[in-house]
C-alpha cells in the first residue's frame, strides 16, 4: 500500500489512491491508518479515484480519523488537487473533482498555492433542520453556557461563534467546550464549531473544533465559516483568517458563492509493512 503525508497549515492527510489499494477503506481501518502509534498518523485519509462522470479529474473521498466520512474539508481538498497535478492526473491549472458535497473547482497557481472555488454557502440546511431563515440561533452546552451562533452550511455544516474578547477566545477550552455542541440536539449530523474574533475589517482570529476530529489547527472549512459569518455581521472581504496552523483568504460576495486560497506541500512518500496491512485486512 503505497500512500503519501501531505499537510496544509499543519492539517495532516495520508493519500492513498484507491485503485492501488489491496482492499476497501472502512471505518475501522481508516481509525487504524490514522492512529499515530499503531498506524501511519494523520488527521485523516484522502482517498482518489478516477471520476465516475465527464468533465472532472478526480473523485474524493475524505475520511476523518474516527472513521467517518467527511462531506468537504478545505485544507484536505487542497493537498488532494496539488497531489493530483504532481502526480500527473491533468496538467491543468484549472479543473474540477467530484467529492460527497458536489464539485470542486481549483485554480493552480504554483506548486504550494492553489484557490478552491468552493460553491456557494446557505444559511438554512437539513443539518440545523429548526434553524431561521439568516441561519442565527442560540444554544445552551452542558456547563450551562449560552452560545449565540451563526448555522453555514459550506459543503459541511458549520457553527460559527463570534467571541467578543481576544483573550477570552484564546482561553476557550475547546476540547471541554466543542463536543457539547457538536452533538447538540439542534444539530442532527453533528457540526463543525468555528470561534472568531475581528482584528480587523478584513481579518479575524479563529479557532477550530471539527467533527470527529477534535481541536485543530487548520481547517479550511472552518476558516470558510468563521470568514462568511464575519461578512454576515458587516465585516470585509476578502477575509484572512488567522489559525493556529497559519493564515488562509477566504473571499465571499453578496450570493455568499465563496473561494478559499491557501498552500499544500507533501511531508513524505511511504509503503505501509506487511505486518501493518496483515492487521489492516482482518479489521472489518
Amino acid at each position: 500500500m503505497h500512500f503519501e503525508k501531505w499537510q496544509a497549515l499543519g492539517n495532516d492527510y495520508i493519500i492513498v489512491e484507491r485503485d492501488t489499494l489491496p482492499f476497501a477503506l472502512t471505518p475501522a481501518r481508516v481509525a487504524r491508518i490514522c492512529d499515530y502509534h499503531l498506524g501511519i498518523g494523520g488527521d485523516g485519509v484522502l482517498e482518489l479515484s478516477p471520476p465516475d462522470a465527464s468533465g472532472f479529474v478526480a473523485r474524493l473521498r475524505i475520511f476523518n480519523p474516527d472513521g467517518s466520512e467527511a462531506e468537504l474539508s478545505g485544507n484536505g481538498a487542497r493537498e488532494a488537487v496539488m497531489y493530483l497535478r504532481a502526480h500527473g492526473w491533468t496538467d491543468q491549472r484549472q479543473f474540477s473533482i467530484q467529492t460527497a458535497a458536489g464539485e470542486i473547482r481549483p485554480t493552480i497557481h504554483d506548486d504550494r498555492t492553489c484557490t478552491l472555488d468552493m460553491g456557494r454557502a446557505r444559511l438554512r440546511s437539513d443539518d440545523y433542520p429548526g434553524g431561521a431563515d439568516d441561519g442565527r440561533g442560540q444554544l445552551t452546552t452542558p456547563d450551562g453556557r449560552v452560545w449565540d451562533f451563526q448555522h453555514l452550511q459550506v459543503g459541511n455544516p458549520q457553527c460559527a461563534i463570534h467571541v467578543p474578547d481576544l483573550d477570552a477566545l484564546e482561553a476557550l477550552d475547546l476540547a471541554a467546550i466543542g463536543p457539547g455542541i457538536e452533538h447538540h440536539a439542534a444539530f442532527p449530523n453533528r457540526t463543525n464549531v468555528s470561534f472568531f474574533r475581528a482584528l480587523a475589517p478584513d481579518r479575524v482570529r479563529a479557532r477550530i473544533f471539527e467533527r470527529g476530529v477534535g481541536e485543530t489547527s487548520a481547517s479550511g472549512t472552518g476558516a470558510s465559516g468563521a470568514a462568511i459569518a464575519h461578512v454576515l455581521r458587516g465585516g470585509d472581504a476578502p477575509v484572512t483568517v488567522l489559525l493556529d496552523g497559519g493564515e488562509l483568504v477566504v473571499d465571499v460576495d453578496e450570493s455568499l458563492l465563496f473561494t478559499l486560497t491557501g498552500w499544500a506541500v507533501p511531508v513524505y512518500a511511504g509503503e505501509a509493512s506487511g505486518a501493518l496491512l496483515d492487521d489492516l485486512a482482518a479489521l472489518a
